[in-house]
């Protein structure tokens, strides 16, 4: 069976053909996402999203029969959308700080955290912010909404014309649910949105076909199936979920690191620290963290070699060369901090490389910790095929990390929506924590200063 998926990331958008016998993607189209900084506020190009993925599916199309889709997208993100589908406000891009002009009146109705697992977050990262802020200052076109949608459930609705909406994106630190009863939080009440909010499905749930004009358009079968979809960090930890004992941990990297932990010790969620309950598929609470690696990767990267080689690694854990946090404020596990490097005199590319890369590892073991992460920790997404950063993972957390064989969990994860759930998940190389005393030595250095 070819499924295909529809992968809205943050910085790009994908859409992929997954085969269900042997797990692995086969095929793949990309574009780049980036918002439109145009009145009435910085939005997404969501017709230029739609044109990519029907001319993608089109394309895959004629090269693999497609007997099925799925959607997984980012989180922070909905959609309010009129009777007949179409949209009353464009699709609010979360790092907009609009929101945080109300955010005293927001904070005044908002559900404290330990009814929504959600933590208070800056610009648009609470969903729940974001649709109070348009409700305020477009108060007529939000009264024309017929529907509060979640993201891959828009998408969804444009493609089957059945409204509905899904547990982990609503989960997704939005302030919108209430992870341990399965219903909408307070706030939905409280803001009397319950009226528009679709249907709750699994995410495994058979939405209905493609519609004929879109069968016509791609090409693809009148009576292909669209599955309600999920958001991308629980799409990564699905396969895990049906596969794996716990206790274990899943770190989902791309534009935002997003660690979860499954089974793992109990602690006390640090709402201040970026911690937050996410949902799973299978509609459980799972303690979850994140910072925005990706982007900082970028960010520290750009323009520069990313190569290296063990003699630049060597002299970075000799001479203890740090960065510390954190290069994207306002979220993570140090919300606060700028970011300083230390010992960093003369640094090469190669060093550079390193530390960037151990840097991004610490802050993946903190978030780890923070959760009460335990056994081994699945590596998904491009920082899997990082040799600095899983090694040093390994070191900080003193537990194995399996580095992903799949170029994405998301997709697989995604696409295992339309399977029996039986399938074994390919696990791809287990690194153990280095003996070398200098792994550790230098994990000691860096939180010496970070938790001074």
């Amino acid at each position: 069976m070819i499924v295909a998926i529809i992968d809205i990331g943050k910085t790009n958008a994908k859409v992929a053909l997954v085969d269900l016998t042997t797990l692995s993607e086969i095929a793949l189209r990309r574009t780049a996402n980036a918002p439109v900084r145009q009145a009435p506020y910085p939005h997404h190009d969501i017709e230029a999203l739609w044109t990519f993925v029907l001319n993608s599916l089109a394309d895959l199309n004629r090269e693999r029969r497609i007997d099925a889709i799925s959607i997984t997208t980012h989180g922070a993100t909905g959609a309010l959308v009129d009777r007949t589908g179409e949209l009353v406000l464009p699709v609010l891009d979360y790092e907009f700080d609009g929101p945080d002009q109300l955010a005293a009146d927001y904070d005044a109705v908002r559900p404290p955290f330990a009814e929504t697992g959600t933590p208070r977050l800056p610009i648009g990262l609470n969903l729940g912010a974001q649709f109070f802020w348009l409700q305020k200052r477009f108060p007529a076109q939000f009264a024309r909404a017929a529907a509060m949608l979640m993201y891959p459930q828009y998408f969804a609705l444009r493609l089957t014309g059945i409204a509905a909406n899904e547990a982990t994106s609503l989960g997704c630190h939005t302030d919108l649910w209430n992870p341990w009863a399965s219903d909408y939080s307070s706030l939905v009440d409280r803001m009397g949105w319950r009226r528009l909010m679709a249907p709750v499905r699994p995410a495994k749930d058979r939405l209905g076909s493609i519609l004929p004009e879109l069968a016509r358009r791609t090409g693809l079968d009148p009576q292909t199936p669209v599955f309600c979809g999920l958001h991308d960090s629980n799409a990564s930890l699905l396969p895990h979920l049906l596969s794996d004992a716990p206790p274990f941990s899943v770190v989902s990297t791309g534009t935002w690191v997003v660690s979860m932990a499954v089974g793992g010790n109990k602690v006390e969620l640090d709402s201040a620290r970026d911690t937050l309950v996410n949902v799973n598929a299978l509609g459980d609470p799972v303690p979850s963290a994140r910072f925005m690696g990706g982007r900082e990767f970028s960010l520290l990267t750009d323009g520069q070699p990313q190569e290296w080689i063990d003699a630049d690694v060597a002299a970075v854990l000799a001479r203890q060369i740090l960065l510390l946090p954190s290069t994207q404020q306002g979220s993570g596990p140090f919300p606060n901090r700028a970011a300083q490097w230390v010992n960093a005199e003369g640094l090469g590319p190669g060093r550079r490389f390193a530390a960037i890369s151990f840097y991004l590892a610490l802050m993946t073991a903190t978030c780890l910790e923070l959760i009460g992460g335990d056994g081994p920790t699945t590596v998904e997404g491009p920082f899997a095929q990082n040799p600095l950063f899983i090694r040093m993972l390994a070191a900080s957390t003193e537990r194995p990390v399996v580095a992903s064989e799949t170029s994405t969990g998301t997709s697989i994860g995604a696409a295992l929506l339309a399977s029996d759930g039986t399938q074994a998940m390919s696990k791809g190389e287990r690194t153990e924590p280095p003996a070398d005393p200098a792994w550790q030595g230098y994990t000691r250095a860096w939180r010496k200063i970070v938790t001074a």
